[in-house]
């Protein structure tokens, strides 16, 4: 993403302590921190939801995103980033098949309830992801009832999961077999099959916001990868607690390649696998 300077443009009835405004309020919505090196990106998304809505001024759009939860939701879908695609990171997927899950297995009897979480999943790649990897590489897949979540807190983007379309940049990492296998396709659009589709369930869930994130129950694997990297530090121990509390003790934690957990919260074991580095609840 190409950012085009960090000032506000001239003219557009929006100055920096808007801009300041809203970042703060978005912060303390959704965690996620934007700098000033943001502004320019805050703003055009900020003048666009404005013109949607057809607020006259900077005012009359605040007074409206202070009173309307779903124009709140509005703003969040228009900032939340979301690239990603199939197979991104797929070391871990590899941990996942080759050591988390049998671990796992060997506390639990065939037909026992194996739960992961992809946090955030955007428009769902990483989560339908996690289900071709293990329908191919786990062989005991079907010994175990394998319940697979995918939340965001971009209610557009869980939208466009649910449906299961995508584009040929999403799916260019994927061998062309298993394009063939998973996808109805015409070269540019790729639809999942509907047996996939319907192995993953999609529900909204907030990061930060203990209640949104225990209505989802816990779980023996989450995926939370690249996000932490938009948090401030007490966004980051925020959803630390929450991540701790969503794992069955002994859960495993699976965040990008350029987060740490371990400078932020000591109840998460660092774990070096043969494939990945991961965390554990303590």
């Amino acid at each position: 993403m190409t950012e085009i300077g960090t000032g506000v443009t001239p003219g557009s009835g929006v100055d920096e302590r808007d801009i300041a405004r809203v970042s703060e309020l978005l912060r303390g919505w959704t965690g996620m921190t934007f700098l000033r090196n943001k502004t320019y990106y805050i703003e055009r998304r900020l003048l666009e939801r404005m013109r949607r809505t057809g607020a006259a001024d900077i005012r009359a759009y605040f007074a409206r995103l202070l009173s309307d939860e779903d124009e709140r939701q509005q703003l969040i879908n228009a900032v939340t980033i979301n690239e990603t695609y199939f197979f991104r990171e797929e070391h871990q997927f590899a941990a996942l098949a080759n050591t988390i899950l049998p671990d796992l297995a060997r506390t639990r009897s065939p037909g026992d309830r194996i739960r992961i979480w992809s946090m955030p999943c955007a428009t769902g790649e990483e989560a339908y992801s996690i289900a071709i990897w293990l329908l191919e590489f786990w062989p005991l897949v079907d010994a175990y009832h394998i319940e697979i979540v995918g939340s965001d807190i971009d209610t557009a983007a869980l939208a466009a999961a649910r449906e299961g379309d995508y584009g040929r940049r999403a799916v260019a990492w994927m061998p062309e077999a298993l394009r063939a296998a998973y996808f109805d396709h015409d070269g540019t659009q790729y639809r999942l099959i509907p047996d996939l589709r319907e192995s993953v369930r999609f529900a909204p869930a907030n990061l930060i916001d203990a209640r949104e994130m225990a209505a989802q129950g816990h779980f023996d694997v989450i995926f939370c990868r690249n996000l932490l990297i938009y948090f401030d530090e007490e966004g980051r121990q925020k959803a630390a607690e929450n991540l701790h509390r969503a794992l069955h003790p002994g859960g495993y934690l699976c965040l990008g390649h350029s987060e740490s957990m371990t400078r932020i919260d000591d109840r998460f074991n660092l774990v070096r696998l043969d494939d990945a580095i991961v965390y554990r609840r303590a």
